[in-house]
């Protein structure tokens, strides 16, 4: 299955008719399945580590900041390479740029499993992050080759599924490893992932980008690409609250860790299965979106989101600062900040792509790049101020708090009213 689907355009975008709008229910699934393990990807190399994080902090006789960091090397592989391969993917086409950085990833994991310190770690990290990089990118940009409007949403909301479970339960599989091996034995795991799918994508994915629509015209045209989506105010708006929407993500992801087992005292395995336990408010959520476009916007669904997070950030923040009802109320109040984040993350993303169908690949690649780089700092910025539970809240409540600020600030209400009624019509 590697012939060049046929993805041209019709002559106006309120008529377009993509491939993907001919697809048959089982063919979408199937399409659903293939880029789902490709996104997965990306959460499994950055969290499945997580559990491990204090055992390498002694085996490689660091610091918990130093460690901190390797996440922060893996977020800035993957922002980065999304900035290359997403144009070089709208040139060259979506395949050989995916199968290049699934090659690379499987080779930097391969390295990390022998990684004599912490520094060789930290820049082998930042190679597995330029590797997936690839299928991150290529993923979100073949769906925007397949689909559009409506059709780009409710797909986007189905990977939204993996793109919320991976990150959620890659530590949990961590913990499983660690039952068996040390901490090498994770990235080892990550090679032979990585091995597997470089095999799906080669026999199931087909080329989506024909010929006719790739873009030319080398460096300049590429630096005009992003020059055109900066100058989108509704695009940078919505961008970057998609981009602090993740940072509270990946405030709570390299922070939790040390919090529920140093603070807390949770073993590998009981951290696991808690941070497991919020996959549910975060999937529940990005399906549910799906039905609430039915009736709602999708920026009256992000808008709505966004205050909700901001709201539960600041319980969670007052709760680790009097540490009222203990590890529980920390939970309760992080796991609805996951829920809104699993409402937020599938429309910002849904509402920009929907506005540059001409560089789908440029756009989810700077997407990407926001997204992760965000993610990047706000990993550190709570290990600098200590590795308890209210840096983390703060950083989580935060960058909620920032997403809502700009999409009620940056984001224009008049560019979008087109998209959305294009979305919630159609998903009716």
């Amino acid at each position: 299955m590697t012939q060049q689907v046929d993805t041209t355009p019709s002559d106006t975008a309120d008529a377009e008719v993509l491939a993907g709008d001919l697809m048959t229910g089982r063919q979408r699934v199937q399409l659903v399945l293939v880029l789902g393990a490709l996104i997965a990807i990306g959460p499994l190399t950055i969290d499945m580590y997580l559990p491990a994080l204090p055992a390498i902090t002694t085996g490689l006789q660091t610091t918990e900041t130093a460690v901190q960091l390797t996440l922060t090397g893996t977020l800035l592989g993957l922002a980065l390479g999304q900035l290359l391969i997403g144009p070089l993917s709208d040139v060259v086409g979506r395949r050989l740029p995916l199968l290049a950085g699934l090659a690379a990833h499987i080779v930097a994991s391969v390295l990390c499993v022998f990684a004599p310190n912490i520094a060789v770690l930290g820049v082998l990290r930042v190679l597995q992050g330029l590797g997936v990089a690839a299928a991150t990118v290529v993923a979100t940009a073949v769906v925007r080759d397949l689909f559009s409007g409506a059709s780009f949403a409710r797909i986007f909301s189905r990977l939204m599924l993996v793109m919320g479970l991976a990150p959620i339960l890659a530590p949990t599989l961590g913990s499983a490893l660690l039952r068996w091996t040390e901490w090498r034995g994770v990235f080892a795991a990550l090679a032979v992932l990585g091995a597997l799918l470089i095999v799906v994508a080669a026999l199931r994915l087909p080329e989506t980008l024909a010929v006719a629509r790739r873009r030319h015209g080398g460096v300049a045209a590429t630096m005009r690409d992003y020059r055109g989506l900066l100058n989108d105010r509704a695009f940078v708006g919505l961008v970057l609250v998609a981009g602090l929407a993740m940072a509270s993500l990946f405030a709570y992801v390299s922070g939790s860790s040390f919090v529920l087992q140093d603070q807390y005292g949770l073993d590998e395995q009981q951290f696991g299965l808690a941070f497991g336990a919020g996959a549910v408010g975060l999937i529940a959520a990005t399906q549910f979106n799906v039905r609430l476009l039915r009736r709602y916007t999708p920026q009256q669904i992000l808008i709505s989101a966004l205050i909700a997070g901001t709201a539960a950030g600041l319980l969670l923040v007052l709760f680790a600062v009097t540490g009222f009802g203990g590890l529980g109320t920390l939970l309760a109040s992080l796991w609805l900040v996951l829920a809104a984040a699993g409402l937020a993350l599938p429309n910002a993303p849904a509402l920009a792509m929907s506005r540059h169908s001409e560089a789908a690949g440029t756009a989810a690649a700077l997407l990407g790049a926001v997204q992760f780089g965000t993610g990047a700092l706000s990993a550190p910025l709570a290990g600098l101020f200590g590795t308890g539970s209210v840096p983390m809240a703060v950083v989580v409540a935060g960058g909620m708090a920032a997403a809502l600020a700009v999409m009620v600030l940056v984001v224009p209400r008049a560019t979008l009213g087109t998209i959305e009624k294009d979305l919630a019509v159609a998903l009716h």
